[in-house]
């Protein structure tokens, strides 16, 4: 067994170990905020791992361009998808709100309600 197999075979299982973090995030975690912090940060450094361990173990430039396409698109969508749903979630009462340190969204939502932020706009 080379070094490059057994370095393989640890990101991947610190891959695997990253995305049931993930698994038990969502299920154990209070709320929606949580919840989608547990399933975005785990979840893509457990796959940018095991897109190393694949890229380690067949070193061609077509596995190589398609790794970093596949990682370039979780980095731009995640981020922006946990942004969305925690601000639906936010709107629909579903956010425990004893567990927010400071409140920026409903403050932001209440001076637009009262016409304070660029009214003209």
């Amino acid at each position: 067994m080379s070094a490059a197999e057994i370095a393989v075979g640890l990101l991947i299982l610190v891959g695997g170990f990253l995305s049931m973090a993930a698994g038990i995030g969502i299920v154990r975690f209070p709320d929606v905020l949580t919840r989608l912090h547990a399933a975005t940060k785990p979840q893509v450094l457990g796959l940018a791992t095991v897109l190393v361990a694949i890229v380690l173990q067949v070193p061609t430039w077509g596995v190589l361009t398609t790794a970093v396409l596949i990682m370039t698109f979780q980095l731009l969508t995640q981020p922006m998808t946990a942004h969305m749903l925690g601000r639906a979630a936010y709107r629909s009462d579903h956010v425990r709100q004893d567990l927010l340190i400071e409140d920026e969204l409903g403050r932001d939502i209440a001076e637009h309600d009262q016409g304070g932020v660029n009214p003209g706009r």
